[in-house]
Formats: structure tokens, sequence, C-alpha cells
């Protein structure tokens, strides 16, 4: 009797070795398409919502496709826009990845549902004169092809991780379709002007006031040397500081007011918030620095909760003010169709909120984890301190440009405000006389664990900003309007062309 191979396996073995095999590669395939599933479930949620609305009545395909289109539109800002709000709070390890998502869903759904339902007029006719359109299937269609080309242009930019102002894809998508329709005197060019010079200022103002915050805390607290007697003091009021702000933010994004001008009853809520808010963090701060060492690891501690907090009351302000980004085309699409009325105020009904706020914390949950570890850890370090920096930037420099009426992009703000921490601590490592200061008072330590002189090559490894991703930013953010508006007034066209 022969004996089998010396290294021959069993034939049973290797069907089950490839069926394993097979296994592992559709459970990899399934993981993969799962979120697109999800999405494409909630695309069909919103055409059956407006299906439920229209039934019946005239234009209920034009209204259910406007609903689909807005959909996509609020899943695209879930992915790429929300990520301003938590990044820095997850990428400072205040916040895990899964806890982050869930917590800015709920915010963006309860800001949204709260908040949102005052739909303004300026997506429609702050960008587009309405007087000048004349025919309301025309302004139909413009706000169609505006919805569909904002869409893709987010979706583009979110594959290329960068994160892009929504309200400027809107607006640019606005502005190219309304063009493409009637002509360039149809755009109020001097809404236009004023965004752009927005997006110049936001990011400058927001890594500059972000710089500021970081310099204060490193000369008043962290390059100290009792740095938590220094903490107890100062950081209550940090605290108190950060709830005013938000508090007037808060009071800004809300009322409708378009941060046009800023209120004085919102500086005055803001002032008591602050103070109320300083009076109660004082013992709670004092107890929370008890037994803890005189290290900067420590700080970070004390910083988590305010850092958490600022990251949902973003996320609730973003969630009143940017669904109108998807909703507002929305709205004044089934105003038009079901009143065939260009000039009367329209407000959102329940159910196109519904979409928005539902839409914009799916695109959260199911594509928003790559642009936050981009915002949170990709660009330069954080720690609770400077995530801290971040959303108390943020909220200033949406007060500051409100007091100057420039609307402004919180996505640029936040980017900004990141890359600004990043550059003004390469520089402060290099120039502070505090710091050096302090570390020549520890310098027993200090001098045993110093590194020796690095050459440029090594010099240029340890920068504290990856330089790599500020053309990729920089760039989506340039082409940002006249991509989305180029993309909107041949979708138009398109649109013109076969259903005219």
């Amino acid at each position: 009797m022969s004996k089998p191979p010396k290294y021959a396996r069993p034939m049973l073995d290797k069907d089950l070795d490839r069926l394993t095999l097979l296994e592992r590669a559709a459970q990899h395939v399934a993981r993969g398409a799962a979120p697109y599933g999800m999405a494409l479930i909630f695309l069909i949620f919103a055409a059956v919502s407006a299906l439920g609305f229209a039934a019946d009545r005239p234009g209920s395909a034009i209204i259910i496709a406007a609903a689909a289109l807005a959909g996509y539109m609020a899943l695209n800002i879930g992915a790429n826009d929300v990520t301003n709000n938590v990044g820095a709070a997850v990428g400072a390890r205040a916040m895990t990845m899964t806890g982050a998502l869930v917590m800015a869903a709920f915010f963006e759904i309860a800001g949204a549902m709260i908040a949102g339902s005052e739909v303004t007029d300026t997506i429609s006719s702050g960008i587009l004169a309405p007087s000048l359109v004349g025919n309301p299937q025309t302004f139909i269609w413009i706000m169609m092809a505006a919805l569909l080309a904002a869409a893709l242009w987010i979706n583009l930019a979110t594959w290329a991780n960068a994160p892009v102002s929504t309200t400027h894809s809107i607006v640019g998508s606005v502005m190219g379709a309304a063009a493409s329709a009637m002509g360039t005197a149809a755009v109020n060019w001097q809404t236009i002007a004023t965004i752009t010079l927005g997006w110049v200022i936001s990011p400058v103002l927001g890594g500059v006031i972000a710089a500021a915050i970081l310099f204060l805390i490193y000369d008043l607290i962290v390059y100290r040397p009792d740095k938590i007697a220094q903490a107890r003091r100062w950081v209550p009021i940090l605290i108190g500081l950060m709830a005013g702000c938000f508090s007037c933010y808060l009071s800004l994004k809300t009322s409708g007011m378009g941060f046009t001008m800023i209120s004085d009853r919102a500086v005055l809520f803001g002032l008591v918030v602050g103070c109320i808010v300083w009076l109660v963090a004082r013992p709670i701060v004092r107890q929370q620095a008890l037994g803890l060492e005189n290290r900067n690891q420590s700080l970070r501690k004390l910083f988590r909760m305010p850092l958490i907090g600022a990251a949902a009351l973003l996320s609730f302000a973003h969630g009143a003010n940017d669904v109108s980004n998807a909703i507002g085309p929305l709205a004044a699409i089934v105003h038009t169709v079901m009143s065939n009325d260009l000039h009367t105020r329209m407000t959102a009904p329940l159910w196109v909120v519904t979409i928005g706020a539902l839409g914009i914390s799916t695109g959260l949950l199911l594509f928003g984890p790559r642009l936050i570890r981009l915002v949170g850890t990709k660009i330069t370090k954080l720690n609770p301190m400077r995530a801290y920096c971040v959303s108390l930037s943020s909220a200033i420099t949406v007060i500051a440009a409100s007091k100057l009426g420039l609307p402004v992009s919180s996505t640029h703000i936040a980017i900004g405000a990141v890359f600004g921490l990043g550059f003004f601590r390469e520089w402060y490592n290099r120039h502070s006389k505090r710091r050096l200061e302090y570390m020549l008072m520890k310098s027993a330590e200090w001098q045993r664990k110093a590194p020796k002189p690095s050459n440029a090559d090594e010099v240029n490894r340890r920068r504290l900003v990856r330089r790599s991703h500020i053309l990729t930013i920089m760039g989506a953010w340039l082409v940002t309007l006249p991509v989305s508006a180029g993309l909107a007034a041949l979708i138009y066209r398109v649109m013109f062309a076969l259903f005219r």
C-alpha cells in the first residue's frame, strides 16, 4: 500500500481553508458596503417622507426628488462639516470616537429640531434676487441644481480628506445655477463679496485667537513653578469665559439674526451665564485639584470636562444653524410648488427639518470618523488644553465676526485655529524666554534628558504642523465657490434640457 505524499494535506482541510478565506472576504466587503447601504435606506426614508406630504398634490414628483437631494446634502454635511465640533476633543483624547459620534449626533438633532425650524431666506433670496426670476419653474430648477451640485462637491471634498465650508458650497451652487439660468445680473454680488471677505478673515482670526488663548494658558499656568495652584485660580475663570462666550454664541446662532449684528441682550446673557458658571466652577476645580501632581498631565484632567461641554454646545449650534444649508433649498422648492409664489417668506415644515436633522446625524455616524481623525490628530498634536483653545476660539471668532457684520464659516475657523496652535507652538518653543527659564529651573533633570542638537532634516521631521495638509485644505477652500458654481451651472443646463 503506497503512502501519501509527505506534504499532502487532506482535501477537506483545503476546502475549509477556501471557505474561510471566502467568508473573510465577504465580511470585509460587507463592512465596507454597509455605510453606503444605510445611507441609501435614509435617502429612501427622505423620499417616502416627502411622498406622505405631497401625495395626490400637483408637483409631487419634484418635491420627492428634492427631498432625496436634500437628504443627500444633509448626509454630506454630517460627514464633512460636523468634524470641527468634536475633532479637537477626540484628538485630545477627552472623548472616544464612539462617544463623540453619539454625543454630536444627539446634539445635532436637538439643535436642528429645537432651533433650526426658522429657515431664513438667505439661501434663496440673499444670493438670488427672486424678483428677477419671474418664472417659478426656473426658480425650482435653480434650487434643485444647487442642491445636487453642493452635495456632489462636499462628497468629493470628503473623499479627498478636505474639510470645506458647506455654506460656501451651497452659496456657490445657487450663484452658479442662477447665473446659468438668467445671467450674472440675477446674483447678489455684494453678498458674494462679503462671503469672500469672511473666507479670508475667519481662518486667520480663528488661528490668532486660539494662539492668544494658548499663550495665556502657558504664561499663567503651564510654565509656573506651582502650576496646580495657578490652575485652581485661572481654570474656573477660563471655564466661566467659555460658558459666557458660548451662551452669547448660541443666542446669536438661534436668534435668526444671521450674524449681521450683535445684540446687547446676547452679550448681557453671556456675561450673566459666565459669572454664574465661574462661581459654580471654583469649588469643583478646587476639589478636582486635590492630590494632583505638579505636572502638565494633571492640568489636562482639569480641562477635560469643559472641552466635552464645548463640543456638545458646538454640535447644538451647528445643528441649529447649518441644517438650513440642506433644508433651505428644499423648503423653498416645497413652498414654490405648493403656492406658486416667489415673494412670501417661507418656513420649513416639520418633515423637512426632520430630514435635515436625521441626515446630518446619519452622515456623521456613518462617514464622520475619517475627517474627525484628520482634524483631531493629523494636522498637529492636540491635548485638552489646546483643544479647549480651538473650541473657545470658534465661539469668540463668531461673536467678533457678527460684530463686524461678516458671515464666517465654522469649518474655516476651527481648521484655522488648529493650524494657528501648531504654528504658535513651533514659534513659542524656539523663542519663549519664560519657557527657557522654566526649563533652566528644572535644569538638573532637564539637562540629563536634553536631546542632542538636531540636524536640519530632524528639525523638519519634528515640526508641529504637518505641512502636507495645508495645500490640500487651502486648495479645497479656494476652489469651493468657483467649482460648486460651475458644477451647478452645468447641472442646471442638463436639467433644463431634459425636463423643460
